[in-house]
Order: structure tokens, then sequence, then C-alpha cells
């Protein structure tokens, strides 16, 4: 391992995850987390809870301050009261600092719907699960294309749903194979891997969510990793690939156009 990725600290790791981190330092943040699954769960945690906020507090942030918190009104409140400024001011850079987020606590708005946050759970693990097992040219998946019908069975029976890799050999994409993942809540969740013609590896996430749960195809970034994903039915997919949102939005369409077609019935 070398010395740029095999230094990288505490403080860079959270720079990455609040997107803050020097362009000439992701590669080896991305080098390293390939090489440490356990730090990837780790930030993935972080990037949901980072996700979470900005959409809790969104609504806010372009909402008036509330007359209790205006610089005016602490000010006069303080003089009233004949006590020392020395408080306000520190009052004042802590507002500043956590720009807006004690704003968010004191109106107490409500939290983020089911799809919104599932949605997040979804992207975070899908980006996740595709660093890691995308780099690894020997051991990406459990079982192989070779034993699909296999494969198909064993995950849907594991993930209680019927799931099945989708065919991409229309966008010259062939099935390496699939393994079984384990979510944040150690449940089990489907990753079915492809390989384009240029060995570029593409990524079909397929994890079970609340029964009943649907949400709109969405598109999902990091660094030069773009993805989509939605919710089906409380069946949540991403597709994960370093490739061009359009495309990727046209392979996604397909899976669904995959999925909306019932099975075939046995005869």
């Amino acid at each position: 391992m070398s010395e740029s990725h095999s230094t990288v600290s505490e403080d860079e790791l959270h720079a990455y995850v609040d997107q803050q981190i020097d362009p000439g330092r992701r590669w080896a943040i991305e080098l390293y987390l390939r090489e440490h699954p356990d730090v990837v769960q780790r930030i993935a945690a972080y990037q949901r809870q980072r996700l979470l906020l900005r959409e809790a507090l969104s609504p806010l942030a372009a909402g008036p301050v509330p007359p209790r918190l205006r610089l005016d009104h602490i000010i006069g409140e303080r003089h009233r009261r004949r006590q020392p400024l020395w408080p306000v001011a520190a009052m004042i850079l802590l507002g500043i600092g956590l720009g807006g987020v004690a704003g968010w606590y004191l109106r107490a708005p409500q939290e983020p719907n089911r799809a919104t946050y599932a949605m997040a759970v979804l992207r975070q693990e899908a980006i996740a699960t595709h660093i890691v097992y995308s780099v690894d040219r020997r051991h990406p998946i459990e079982v192989s294309a070779a034993e699909r019908d296999h494969l198909k069975q064993w995950l849907s029976n594991r993930l209680d749903r019927a799931v099945a890799p989708p065919d991409l050999s229309g966008f010259g994409y062939k099935l390496l194979g699939g393994r079984l993942l384990a979510t944040d809540q150690g449940r089990p969740a489907a990753l079915f891997m492809y390989e384009g013609p240029k060995n570029e590896r593409l990524s079909v996430i397929v994890r079970p969510m609340a029964p009943n749960l649907y949400a709109s195809q969405t598109d999902l970034a990091q660094g030069t990793i773009n993805g989509s994903s939605w919710i089906d039915d409380g069946l949540g997919f991403a597709v994960v690939a370093e490739l061009p949102e359009g495309e990727l939005d046209r392979i996604a369409g397909l899976i669904q156009a995959e999925q909306s077609v019932p099975p075939r019935q046995a005869g």
C-alpha cells in the first residue's frame, strides 16, 4: 500500500463526506475506501446523516428568521436585563456556525417522510457497494452468471422477494454474477454485477424496503460515480457506474420496464 493513501486522516474522511476534500486527494480517499470496507460503512452512515439533515432543513433555509432570534431583539432583551454582552456574541457566533440548525430544533419540524429516508439509505448503500466490489477483478461476486437460475432462486429466497438479474445485453453489458449483501440494519440485499465492452463495471443493487413504499427515479452522484435509484412496491433499486447520467437513466428505464412485466406462469 502506498504512503499516499495509507495515511488518510479522520479529518480528510469528514471533508470527503462534506464534499470539501481537495480534488488532488479525492482519488487517494476513494482508493483507501476500496481497501477498507469497514470504513466505507461508517462513511455511508455519515453521508446518510448529512443528506437527511440537508433535506430536513431545506424548507427552513429560505424562510424568515423567527423574531425571537433576530439580532436586534436579542440585544434589546439583554439590555433590558442589564446582562453582559459577551454571551450575546457567543450566541451569534454559535448561530452562524450552526447555519440554521438551531432554528430547526426550535421550530421542531416534522421528520422526513419514509420515502425520503429510504431513498437516502438506498443511495448511500448503493454507492458504498459499488466502490467496494466493482474494483475487485477476481472476486466481485459469489455466484457466477453460469449459474443464473441458482443465483435468481438463492437471492429471491434470502430477500423473500422475487428478484432476477436484468438483461442489459442491449447496452453491451454482460452479467458477471451476483452476491448477497448486508444492509446497515442486518437485513439481506442483492448485488448483480455487470461488465461492459471496455471492462467497465456496473452494479445493480436490489434492497427490500418498507412494505408498499414507492419513490420515483432519482439521480445520484459521488465523484466520478453516477447512478439512478427508485423504490417500487417496497423494493429499492439502484444502478451505479462511472458512466454519464443519461446512459444510466436509460438503463434504469429498461430495468423498471422489466420489473413491471408480470412473471410468466408455469404451464
